[in-house]
Parts: structure tokens; C-alpha cells; sequence
């Protein structure tokens, strides 16, 4: 993901000479190209985050477009205060990118593990929340991020995420990409879950299960609409982040369904059970601690919908009659 948003980043700068990138002495062996191309638009504030998001604020009120770089909780949580005043108050155009969202940087302990990023950065007033679920997207919401208006953020994955999309979807912000349909379970991740889940969809329709895919890369403003259109079809929602379940894509898709009276359809809220992790581990190791490997995925989406459709089960049903015999229709 990260060479998606510095080649898309170039791009961009190339067309418009407000862009500029300031990282936090970190990044390197990534944003060279853009240093090396654009010396007078770009800024290594060094290892001083709140410095970082105070320059990049200055910037954007001269009527810049500053896109600041670091890792996990860098550009955010050890600025946050700045990133709330200096940035959010002023409605000012600065763009934070944090590469290693989730448990990227496993390795490292939890000091580096991005697990609460999104419901914080969701809870700032102004701020666009945005999780790119593959290097396709990634290079998509760089693209209309630098468009905007106002303060966003970009939360991106490490590196060696695959590309899931065969071919750019369309892609809009506050839009969920929808991948496939079906009316038994349908999948809603955001950021780097989204290959997991695809496989984990695989999985369950080769066991005659109709599964749905939704990418959604924008946690804010959230597409209250797809979910509302999801749960009038469709009997269980499972929401799958590398994320704290409180406060991510969870609870927006929680609140969109508590806000529609008689809605009884089923959520799953899967992630990181509001927890730290202790375990020195590679990403891979951290999901399967987490419950978010494809294979773990499949399993608990065959348990709720085996609960809900138990003799006896006290559950709520879609908003509207399913139609169909819960068969995949692609999108």
C-alpha cells in the first residue's frame, strides 16, 4: 500500500504544486522518489510528531495541501492535541498518513500496534476517515484525498498487501465498493482485512453458502445507505477490522442499524476484542490471536448464521423479505 500512495502521491504533486509531504524521520526506502523529485516540497520535521502536525498546519493555512507521513501511532495519537486545534478547529487542508494500520508491526509490541487510530480519528470533528483496503484503493483514495477540502486521514497497511480488485472500482469518498452479493452473510471490512475476507467468502460458497463482500475504505463520512440496502436483504452482517470493535467500523455500522426502527438482521462485530496484545509476533501471528485469519473468518460466519437459524433462536429477521435462494450475485 505504501508504494501505491507515494507513486499516486508524485502524481499528484506533479499536477499541483500546493502538495507537500512532511514525514516524521521515518519512511525511508518509500518517500525518496517524492524528496528527490519535489526537494522544495518536501520536509523531514524530524522525530517531533507535534511539531510535524504544527508545520504542516502552518502550511495548509497559506493554502498548501500538506500530506504528513509516519507509522502506526505516530502522526497521531503522540500528536493528537495538535491534530485537534491546530488542524481539526481550523478546518485546515493537511492529509495524516499512517502506514502499519492494525498489527503491521507486530514485531514491534503493542507500542505499534495502530488498534485504536480509526475511532479516534473519527470522533474529531472534520476529520474524513479513510482505510483502503488494497494497494488499488490506496492509490484511488490518495488520489481524492488531495481533492478534498479539510483535514483527512489515510490509514494504510505495510507492504505486501495483495491487490484484490482486477481493475480500479469506482471509487468515491463516503462510497463502500461493493465486491459481490449474496443473502445469507454478507462480509463489510475496512483496510487490510479486505483479502482475508474475499478468501473467507471463497470458503463458504463453495459449502453452498450465499456471501457478499463490501470494501469500506471510507469510515467517515460513512455509507449509511449500502449498510440500510445490505441489512433489508441480507440475514447476517459480519464486520470484520484490525481494529478495536469499539469505536471503528463496528460501532458506525452498529449505529447506522440501531437508527432503523424494527431492524432485527444479525451483526457480527469482529476484531480486536478491546485488548491489548502482549504477544511479540509477525502480523499473521496477531490476527490468528485475533480470530481474523480467512480460515477463522468462515468458521465464526457457519456459527452465527447455524445459531441464528437454530430451532428456537430468538432473532430478529431483515428489514424486508430476502429474495432469492441466497445464491452469489456478483456486482
Amino acid at each position: 500500500m505504501r508504494k501505491a500512495f507515494i507513486s499516486a502521491l508524485r502524481e499528484v504533486a506533479a499536477a499541483d504544486d500546493r502538495v507537500f509531504l512532511l514525514v516524521g524521520d521515518l519512511g525511508y526506502t518509500v518517500v525518496e522518489p517524492f524528496a528527490q523529485e519535489f526537494p522544495d516540497r518536501f520536509l523531514n520535521v524530524g522525530v517531533a510528531e507535534q511539531n510535524l502536525a504544527g508545520i504542516a498546519a502552518g502550511l495548509a493555512s497559506t493554502g498548501k495541501v500538506v500530506f504528513t507521513y509516519s507509522i502506526g501511532n505516530f502522526p497521531t495519537l503522540r500528536c493528537l492535541e495538535q491534530i485537534r486545534n491546530d488542524i481539526c478547529y481550523d478546518r485546515a487542508a493537511v492529509k495524516i498518513v499512517a502506514v502499519g494500520g492494525g498489527m503491521a508491526y507486530g514485531s514491534l509490541g503493542m507500542t505499534h500496534h495502530a488498534t485504536e487510530d480509526l475511532a479516534i480519528m473519527r470522533a474529531l470533528p472534520g476529520m474524513e476517515v479513510i482505510a483502503p483496503g488494497d494497494p488499488t484503493e490506496t492509490s484511488l483514495a490518495t488520489r481524492a484525498i488531495a481533492a478534498r477540502p479539510g483535514p483527512g486521514y489515510l490509514r494504510l497497511g505495510k507492504a505486501g498487501e495483495p491487490v484484490v480488485h482486477t481493475k480500479p472500482p469506482p471509487f468515491t469518498v463516503g462510497k463502500a465498493i461493493t465486491l459481490s452479493r449474496g443473502c445469507d452473510v454478507t462480509f463489510v471490512s475496512t483496510g487490510g482485512m479486505l483479502a482475508p475476507v474475499v478468501q473467507a467468502a471463497e470458503q463458504l460458497r463453495r459449502k453452498g453458502i450465499g456471501v457478499g463482500v463490501i470494501s469500506m475504505p471510507t469510515v467517515k463520512p460513512f455509507d449509511s445507505d449500502s449498510i440500510r440496502a445490505v441489512a433489508e436483504q441480507c440475514e447476517l452482517i459480519i464486520t470484520v477490522e484490525e481494529h478495536n470493535v469499539i469505536g471503528g467500523l463496528g460501532s458506525a455500522v452498529s449505529e447506522v442499524l440501531a437508527a432503523e426502527r424494527g431492524m432485527g438482521g444479525g451483526l457480527k462485530r469482529l476484531g480486536i476484542q478491546d485488548r491489548f496484545y502482549d504477544e511479540i509476533g509477525s502480523q499473521e501471528y496477531l490476527r490468528a490471536q485475533a480470530g481474523l485469519t480467512a480460515v477463522q473468518l468462515a468458521e465464526t460466519a457457519e456459527t452465527c448464521l447455524a445459531e441464528r437459524r437454530s430451532p428456537g433462536a430468538r432473532v430478529g429477521k431483515p428489514l424486508r423479505k430476502r429474495q432469492g435462494s441466497g445464491t452469489r450475485e456478483q456486482a
